[in-house]
């Protein structure tokens, strides 16, 4: 029924009513869109440790204006996805070397069936908003009796099927954080933290690349290094002021140039001194690709 424009409202509180129902509408909308941004926000880091409180910070940024319509589409590229769904955060030749690195992603998977329902359902919800926001006074001649009627039964109908998503959404918003906090429990237990920085997983094996001694050993070369070469004393002072747990001991070693030799990661020489001693120098050893 097309708006009659100009008539005298034959009943104001109704008309009143209808304004209230379309804001309770609008409204559960809008925190529907700020809790999807939320989830997409969080869903999904990788990358160097001490950068990832910054990427959440860029990507609320980036969010931050995202019509529901754009935030729909990024829900069913990465968190809806299909049975099956893999995606390396961390790729092969992108990765940081020098820094720890970690990735996580929350997901919800969904046989191909299921996840074409749910997105169907969610492109009508926000054809619906499109719908409230652009379009209700042409449907609805809330300058009417009649009009204001149809149009309050029509959004409270509206409203009940806004609430069915927020709630859904909120169920997943829920498990997501449920999950991250168990999660948070696990990364924070010594055993977790000892093979994440040391590279010792729990039964005392690791992998000399990625221990804690050989990073730190890299970071002295940054420091101190002389024509591509590092004393390993002085090397070793440094690692005792910056880095004190990190010990030969700690990975079955007696001594430094142990670590270097077992490690296979460095080269190692002794150079004359003019008192007839020898001082241990080593370098980062060159790979073949």
């Amino acid at each position: 029924m097309a708006a009659t424009l100009g008539n005298e409202d034959p009943r104001p509180e109704l008309q009143l009513g209808v304004q209230r129902l379309l804001g309770r509408c609008l409204l559960r909308i809008q925190q529907y869109e700020r809790l999807l941004k939320a989830l997409l926000a969080h869903h999904e880091l990788a990358g160097p440790v001490d950068t990832l409180q910054a990427q959440r910070e860029e990507r609320t940024d980036k969010l931050s204006d995202k019509s529901l319509g754009a935030l729909v589409k990024a829900l069913f590229e990465t968190y809806v996805v299909p049975s099956g769904f893999e995606r390396d955060l961390l790729p092969d030749g992108k990765a940081a070397t020098d820094r720890i690195a970690m990735a996580f992603s929350f997901r919800i998977e969904m046989a191909p069936e299921d996840r074409s329902k749910t997105k169907a359902a969610l492109e009508e919800l926000v054809d619906l908003r499109n719908q409230l926001v652009h379009h209700l006074i042409e449907r609805f001649d809330v300058w009417s009796e009649e009009g204001c009627v149809d149009a309050a039964r029509h959004l409270e109908e509206r409203y009940a099927r806004i609430d069915r998503h927020y709630l859904e959404l909120t169920a997943w918003a829920k498990a997501m954080d449920e999950t991250r906090s168990m999660a948070a429990q696990v990364t924070q237990a010594p055993a977790f933290l000892e093979m994440l920085v040391n590279g010792v997983a729990p039964d005392g094996s690791f992998e000399w690349p990625h221990t804690g001694i050989v990073r730190v050993l890299r970071e002295a070369t940054e420091q101190l290094t002389e024509g591509g070469w590092t004393r390993l004393d002085l090397a070793r002072a440094w690692i005792a002021k910056t880095h004190p747990d990190q010990v030969p001991e700690k990975y079955g070693c007696r001594t430094w140039p142990q670590v270097l030799s077992e490690s296979r990661q460095f080269d190692l020489q002794y150079r004359p001194e003019g008192d007839g001693t020898k001082t241990a120098w080593f370098r980062e050893r060159a790979f073949s690709p």
